[in-house]
């Protein structure tokens, strides 16, 4: 198994009855991890990523850590979903050029090999 991936787990102490399942614990850490390292960054820091291929634009009405998650889980069903709506996509030269002029602020968290970027005026907080 890839570090960075979740299954579950079930293992048994003396007792069947007390069978625990772990997925569940390892799926917060996982959160609780990814959320420790989002932060906020200019375009500016984020511009050789893009050179690189690596950025990810997600949409403001997406929580940025689950997208991460679901792609450290590399959770294809969603992950495609995402992009075929369009709520996810790699950023475009376009996108590159209009942040650049704007001086533009993301929400960062990297879900290696991607970087994924939420524009901050995009983010919508409940």
């Amino acid at each position: 198994m890839q570090p960075g991936r979740s299954r579950v787990l079930t293992y048994y102490n003396a007792r069947p009855e007390t069978c625990t399942t772990i997925m569940s614990e390892a799926d917060e850490l996982l959160r609780a991890k990814l959320n420790a390292e989002t932060g906020k960054l200019p375009w500016s820091e984020l511009e050789r990523h893009f050179a690189r291929g690596l950025v990810v634009k997600v949409a403001g009405d997406l929580d940025l850590v689950e997208v991460a998650v679901a792609m450290s889980h590399d959770d294809k069903a969603v992950v495609e979903a995402w992009l075929t709506q369009g709520r996810i996509a790699r950023a475009s030269t376009e996108d590159a050029i209009a942040w650049h002029a704007q001086q533009s602020q993301f929400w960062v968290v990297v879900a290696a090999p991607w970087v994924l970027i939420q524009e901050v005026a995009a983010r919508v907080d409940a």
